[in-house]
């Protein structure tokens, strides 16, 4: 495949090569992963040098890829990443699993691919590049490649970002134009210039500003025979101090360097003018974008759907263009936008671009004629009935606009009707944020809908309650459980004071309440209210209903962490056969169904391949859903990272759940590397006290100590167990396993500065928790009583541990029966115990049972059926040589 150049934006023919500029440019991409940054004021020219240089690299160089990357949003970077997959025709584009930005690191990073040169254009916000808190936990930046083969060109106004892009040393200051460039510009879009008097007043007057100097040429041309460059100055000259003053007084930023950007901002205002007075449709149509994210601008939510509004009724113009000008073509309005530099045409035709110059320039405008408040409620409304609620089906829809809907939360409208359609704006918003895991933009337009609404409708309306359960929701997912909760808790008493215990709305509110509880351990509580939802679901919807489904698969979860797997089991598998059917296999409610059995399966100790999964799909009642734990969670993991995201919560769990399954598979290189990368993304995206991190930290020491890592186990029990005792409290579930995985550490590592003493003490206090909070016989408290009977074991204390030992074997045949992978751990512990005691008869026969059932449930090559029948080999041969 041939190199091309991807290029946005057509070359000018009216173009100045400015003293040396472009030399310097190529000299620098010319280099083994050159780096160089053209940075200065708005308006100065950089992005016009870009392009031209990238089209005449184009043309010389035929065997080198150009591309082009808007870095203006994080959005407009990925699109320009898949831009360039798809002109370099990676084979992987097009596949759903595809990590797009890694797969172009890859590429541009080998050299085989050719000489390429990528253009960063607009790269004015560092967070864009380098931030990792919004929807990545990898900066763009990181997908540079610092290759010889490759070159980066960025255009910005951000000094501090091209030094950290491409250091010191690849900065370019681009200024005004010297008086003899910004002539010879001036005569390239009018024609030669008769006197060159007036003509380096202008340019003077411009302050050699590119885009000032090709926006007064543009409205000098547009006025045809009927204007001139002389009657253009004066015209400058005489409305200066009235355009400076309009604009100067919220234009802090705006001043930068001087006076500089002044002079842009007041030729815009006379390019305003001039448009408005010549096609009012257009005028609007400008005020109309200035709202918008500005780039990305849909023409979908532009076409004109009612009359144009009158934008000023004190100055008619005199011109015969009245009733078709301000009606105009949406087309031909178009057309003069773009004549005027004020817009630009993306390579895709549909979609619009502005710099965010030029908007703020007519937002100021528009304040200063009284109409500011008329074009956002424009803007507000288009884009609140085009923008869908976050459900699944919605999420591409919502994708393509959401950039829109950020720039909103800042637009507060003054009237309460509109008022209404932003908070709805912000409330679909927030939904889609959360259903992505960004969940600090949620956060933010989850707060703002709920005010609105409390203020227009009252703290009881229907809507604004579930505003606030969309807040709640923000705050479960970010381990605010507490908060959450009294939320829950309000709305779920309205909802039944206002629409009956029975109403889909409140058994919603009660399911919500229901989760935050299980968050917090208290699964009793959660039992009753998830049992209570179901059922009235059932009769109130019907079984196959996505709202009974929901709740069934909820009180699963509560099942699951009450030790009822078998419960928990059938309520999962009929959940799953009845989503693939009404669904889709790769529907996120149909993986979370997958995950939640897998897990139930883990609990059961289903792994690997030892037992297949016997689940019939509805749909054809005799298709297996999968053929083990392992196979099933990949199989989620690897279609949820398709779907949603390597770093969306919902991938994150299906990648903590495999590394689950390689642990009791023995896999922990494969299990730390997910593991880590868990952990790592965890904190990055929710922070590291947040209770999801925990659980990750956690797993990560249960590698350590799989791997014999006793330290690096050590300090990770210990942060995680001190942390949730600071958030949840000494009771809390969570706590307990974090004292269990502690104990355990301490009790790997031996009589060294008395753990094992350590190990006994959080082994009791864990064991006499779960004994009264669970029930003697959970397994929880089993496992309690088993680690226990371990360090007693270890200290000699070998009358204390066959109690234990016996007493929890025998329980596990009861509960779980004679081969679950529990009752064989129970049944080769107590073997130990006894061979301690001298018991060298019972302890062999024990074995022997222990190693036949692990042969046959988990394989005779699994590790731990390797280790007991190792174990029973040597006790026979002390045997035999005693005698």
């Amino acid at each position: 495949m041939l190199p091309s150049a991807i290029i946005p934006f057509r070359r000018d023919p009216g173009f100045v090569n400015r003293g040396g500029f472009l030399d310097q440019i190529d000299k620098r991409c010319s280099e083994p992963a050159g780096r160089v940054a053209l940075v200065g004021l708005g308006g100065i020219g950089k992005s016009q040098l870009a392009i031209e240089f990238a089209h005449r690299i184009g043309e010389k160089a035929s065997g080198t890829w150009v591309f082009w990357v808007h870095a203006s949003t994080r959005a407009r970077v990925e699109e320009g990443f898949r831009a360039i997959a798809d002109a370099v025709n990676l084979p992987q584009r097009q596949d759903p699993k595809a990590d797009i930005p890694e797969l172009i690191y890859s590429w541009l990073s080998l050299e085989r691919n050719g000489r390429w040169i990528m253009v960063l254009d607009s790269a004015d916000d560092a967070d864009v590049l380098l931030a990792t808190a919004s929807s990545d936990s990898k900066p763009l930046a990181s997908y540079l490649p610092q290759s010889r083969n490759g070159s980066v060109l960025v255009t910005t106004r951000n000094r501090d970002l091209a030094r950290r892009l491409t250091g010191n040393d690849g900065i370019i200051e681009v200024g005004p134009m010297v008086e003899a460039e910004a002539l010879l510009l001036l005569e390239k879009k009018l024609g030669p210039l008769t006197d060159v008097d007036p003509a380096t007043e202008l340019v003077q007057a411009l302050e050699y500003v590119p885009l000032a100097i090709n926006q007064a040429a543009g409205y000098i041309q547009a006025m045809g025979p009927r204007s001139s460059l002389e009657k253009y100055l004066a015209n400058f000259q005489k409305s200066d101090r009235k355009r400076t003053k309009l604009l100067g007084h919220d234009g802090g930023d705006l001043r930068r360097d001087g006076s500089a950007s002044n002079a842009v901002l007041t030729t815009w205002q006379i390019s305003f003018e001039h448009i408005y007075s010549k096609r009012r449709s257009a005028a609007d149509l400008l005020s109309l974008m200035s709202f918008f994210n500005r780039q990305g601008i849909p023409e979908s939510l532009l076409k004109p759907t009612q009359p144009a509004t009158d934008l000023n009724s004190e100055n008619e113009s005199d011109s015969d263009n009245s009733d078709a000008d301000m009606t105009g073509d949406f087309e031909d309005n178009i057309r003069m936008l773009r004549d005027f530099c004020l817009i630009a045409i993306t390579s895709r035709g549909t979609d619009f671009e502005m710099h965010g110059l030029v908007q703020l320039s007519t937002r100021k405008w528009l304040e200063a004629k009284g109409f500011h408040e008329e074009f956002k409620e424009q803007y507000l409304t288009r884009l609140g009935a085009s923008f869908p609620t976050g459900d699944y089906e919605n999420w591409e829809a919502c994708r393509r606009l959401f950039s829109h809907v950020e720039t909103a939360i800042e637009y507060k409208p003054i009237r309460e009707k509109i008022q209404g359609t932003w908070a709805t704006l912000l409330y679909n918003g927030a939904w889609y944020a959360w259903s992505q895991g960004r969940y600090t933009v949620a956060e933010q337009m989850a707060r703002k809908a709920r005010r609105s609404r409390e203020g227009l409708l009252g703290k009881d309306d229907l809507e604004t309650l579930s505003s606030i359960s969309m807040f709640a929701l923000v705050l479960l997912d970010e381990g605010r459980w507490t908060e959450a909760e009294e939320l829950f808790v309000q709305v779920m008493e309205t909802s039944k004071t206002k629409l009956g215990v029975d109403h889909p709305d409140t058994l919603s509110s009660m399911a919500n309440l229901a989760a935050t509880y299980r968050k917090q351990g208290r699964w009793g509580d959660a039992e009753k209210l998830d049992v209570q939802v179901m059922e009235t679901s059932k009769t109130k919807l019907g079984v196959d209903h996505p709202d009974t489904l929901t709740s069934m698969a909820n009180l699963g979860a509560t099942y699951r962490n009450q030790g009822r797997w078998g419960d928990a089991e059938k309520l999962f598998m009929q959940v799953i056969e009845t989503r693939k059917t009404k669904l889709r296999v790769d529907h996120p409610s149909t993986l979370t169904s997958m995950a939640n059995l897998a897990a139930t399966y883990r609990n059961q100790g289903r792994w690997g391949d030892a037992e297949k999964l016997d689940v019939q799909v509805m749909e054809t009642r005799k298709i297996k859903l999968g053929g083990d734990a392992e196979k099933l969670d990949v199989q989620v993991m690897e279609t949820r990272k398709t779907k949603l995201g390597v770093d969306h919560p919902s991938t994150l769990t299906s990648m903590a759940n495999l590394a689950a399954i390689y642990r009791n598979q023995c896999r922990w290189g494969d299990a730390e590397k997910l593991d880590i990368q868990v952990m790592e993304t965890r904190k990055t995206k929710l922070g590291v006290d947040h209770p999801s991190t925990l659980n990750s930290m956690a797993n990560l020491a249960a590698t350590y100590k799989n791997q014999g890592r006793w330290g690096d186990a050590e300090k990770l029990d210990v942060q995680v167990m001190e942390t949730r005792k600071t958030k949840f409290g000494v009771d809390h579930p969570d706590i307990l396993s974090s004292m269990a995985n502690l104990a355990a550490t301490y009790r790997k590592q031996g009589r060294n500065q008395g753990r094992w003493e350590d190990a006994e003490k959080l082994d009791v206090q864990v064991m006499e928790t779960h004994k009264t909070k669970l029930g003697v016989d959970h397994p929880y408290t089993l496992s309690s009583m088993a680690n226990l009977a371990s360090t007693f074991w270890r200290q000699g204390r070998w009358g204390d541990a066959e109690k234990l030992d016996i007493q929890v074997m025998e329980t596990n045949k009861t509960k779980l029966g004679v081969d679950h992978p529990d009752t064989l751990t129970s049944m080769n512990n107590l073997a130990f115990t006894w061979k301690s005691q001298g018991r060298d008869v019972d302890a062999t026969e024990l074995m022997e049972s222990c190693v036949e059932a692990q042969q046959r449930v988990i394989g005779p090559q699994h590790p731990y059926t390797l280790t007991s029948l190792a174990t029973l080999e040597r006790w026979r041969a002390e045997s035999i040589a005693q005698e």
